[in-house]
């Protein structure tokens, strides 16, 4: 089914930013994957973080790679550089682009599957080399473009529709974040763009890799009883790092958080939703606290959401290779290529 475009007309005026421009000027087409999907959650998040962060949408590159995830960047700033690569190779075609125009904001987006199975390597160098982009899981535990399959997300336990238990352990890509050395991890849920948006803008305006791990339940083939991916299991495990009060549409549920604590809210349809504040000890800028601090939350069952760790000091990929400021590609070709001299100088260097 191919894309929609949505019409032009508003129905009533919109708020402008600083550029003079609305919400509308950073959305894309229209969707077409299933409604109710907490992919289109996301999409929403970010085109409200480009809005509201002012950003010119010429200087936003967005890259996906294949799965229902790598649809998303169609949905959102439509006057964006794009590029959808094969499966799991977005993060190459991000490190190459970057190298060659580092003034644009990158950001890439992927699924579990995409980034954790054909595409775990290059995520990984992506992540030892710092790539200043954005990088999006839109993690729903289940291939849902071909029907459902695990994928390297599913937790033990968790079953496909058709009540086949998964019997393998889990990749969690916030560990694996985390260990690799990455500067920049966080978590969250797709159905709580009050909690993704303060961390999007976060990532958007850090010096680095960031990693955001979005808990995004598939409707189709992972929202059923036994999924520890769907919006049920969210809502009764979560733990809210940053955010002190819930809202839904038809009405505003509002509840204060104990310091260092946690509190049960009660939902419409009757399920709960747990908050967390951070305890008074975390320290997003402890890796080994970050670490210990996951790893104690899964042994309760719990996920942690929130900003987990943040380096602001780690050397980037043009840091590390000591890359002139101006980006390349507005160089001249004197400078790109000085000549045959230069060039028998450099060798020399390596003798």
């Amino acid at each position: 089914m191919p894309s929609i475009r949505k019409p032009l007309i508003p129905l009533a005026p919109h708020a402008t930013n600083a550029l003079g421009l609305t919400v509308r000027d950073y959305e894309g087409t229209m969707s077409t994957l299933c409604a109710g999907c907490g992919h289109d959650s996301i999409t929403a998040a970010i085109v409200q973080t480009f809005f509201e962060l002012d950003t010119p949408p010429e200087q936003i590159a967005k890259l996906s790679g294949i799965g229902c995830s790598s649809k998303t960047p169609t949905y959102f700033v439509s006057g964006a550089h794009g590029f959808n690569s094969v499966h799991g190779r977005m993060p190459p075609i991000v490190t190459g682009a970057n190298a060659a125009n580092r003034s644009n904001i990158y950001i890439g987006i992927s699924g579990d599957g995409d980034s954790l199975s054909i595409g775990t390597g290059h995520l990984v160098h992506a992540i030892r080399k710092n790539v200043n982009m954005v990088y999006i899981i839109e993690n729903n535990g289940v291939y849902g473009l071909t029907k459902g399959q695990f994928s390297p997300t599913a937790d033990v336990g968790s079953t496909t529709k058709r009540g086949v238990p998964n019997d393998v352990p889990p990749i969690d890509p916030v560990e694996l974040a985390l260990s690799l050395g990455a500067s920049f991890v966080a978590r969250s849920f797709s159905g709580d763009k009050r909690q993704l948006i303060p961390i999007l803008k976060a990532a958007v305006e850090h010096h680095g890799f960031a990693l955001i791990d979005v808990i995004s339940p598939c409707i189709q083939f992972n929202n059923h009883q036994g999924s520890t991916k769907s919006y049920k299991y969210m809502r009764e495990h979560e733990l809210n790092e940053i955010d002190s009060v819930f809202l839904r549409s038809s009405a505003q549920i509002t509840a204060e958080l104990p310091a260092d604590s946690k509190v049960s809210v009660t939902m419409h349809d009757g399920s709960v939703l747990m908050f967390r504040t951070l305890p008074e000890h975390y320290d997003p800028r402890d890796r080994n606290a970050a670490m210990n601090y996951i790893y104690q939350a899964k042994a309760s069952g719990e996920i942690p959401t929130g900003l987990l760790y943040i380096d602001r000091e780690l050397s980037d990929i043009h840091d590390l290779n000591q890359t002139v400021d101006e980006p390349l590609i507005n160089l001249p070709l004197e400078k790109l290529c000085p000549g045959n001299s230069a060039l028998v100088k450099f060798q020399e260097s390596f003798r």
